[in-house]
């Protein structure tokens, strides 16, 4: 196991502990991005968490703000809060809302939430930095059932037409939204060929190979005059057995802390 997979793994811990602490969460699309949260913030993004808000840094927009419990495991483990804070999910008054809020979270950038609307907000960013010319470099991280909205793909024509190479998606496609299976409720089809057809340089990975992540990063960067799409195939509630098994159910679940005993057992 190389150093990556480790922190993966410390994160996915963290990731159960935060939502066990208030008894139930969005577990299922949050285990599903640790890999790629792990390359972002571990090689691939310039950032500085004891100065969250530096000019120039690299940007992520989580637009399927649900999976803030991912976001917020791997923030904690970086350093931009203490643990403490962890176990204030979605409790009075904490900084952790259940949804991303760049309002109250040190290192989150983008407010989201409502599906479809990251994706917009990260492209705006993309062209403010192309007008800066501060040579960051925009992430953001789109659902399978989010791509279902109209706004993904209008965001995807706008983003091609202004040749937003500074711009890099990827797509959780777990294959799973809240209430069932993509195929069973909207099949998306294929994403890598839709996105090509809209203009994107596309790729089609293992979500869960971080060294693959991060060469298919760098890969991208080299391409120049397209924004980017990388389809991560991912298993919605990886790394934690109950969750892959309760399928479409681990969108949202109850953990006790029985099963958080289970869970870090697994991981560890």
């Amino acid at each position: 196991m190389n150093n990556l997979e480790q922190i993966a793994k410390e994160i996915r811990i963290l990731n159960v502990k935060c939502i066990e602490s208030i008894g139930a969460g969005h577990i299922g699309g949050s285990l599903s991005i640790v890999d790629v949260l792990t390359a972002l913030y571990y090689k691939e993004m310039n950032i500085d968490p004891k100065n969250p808000k530096k000019e120039g840094r690299d940007r992520l927009v989580v637009s399927k703000g649900h999976a803030g419990p991912g976001v917020y495991a791997t923030l904690c483990h970086k350093g931009y809060f203490e643990e403490k804070e962890l176990y204030t999910l979605n409790k009075y008054g904490t900084n952790l809302p259940s949804h991303c809020d760049m309002n109250k979270t040190p290192g989150v950038d983008m407010t989201t939430g409502s599906l479809g609307q990251g994706l917009s907000c990260a492209i705006g960013l993309a062209v403010g930095s192309k007008i800066k010319k501060d040579n960051a470099t925009i992430y953001a991280i789109i659902g399978d059932g989010e791509s279902q909205e109209g706004q993904i793909w209008e965001g995807a024509f706008f983003a091609s037409h202004k040749k937003l190479d500074n711009l890099i998606v990827f797509l959780d496609y777990n294959r799973m939204q809240l209430d069932g299976y993509l195929e069973e409720i909207n099949d998306s089809g294929n994403m890598v060929d839709k996105f090509k057809s809209f203009g994107f340089d596309t790729y089609s990975i293992d979500g869960h190979n971080i060294d693959l992540i991060c060469e298919t990063i760098e890969k991208a960067k080299t391409v120049k005059g397209a924004p980017h799409m990388i389809v991560l195939n991912t298993t919605k509630g990886k790394g934690v057995e109950f969750a892959e098994k309760a399928g479409p159910n681990c969108h949202s679940m109850p953990i006790s802390k029985e099963a958080l005993e289970e869970a870090i057992k697994g991981l560890k």
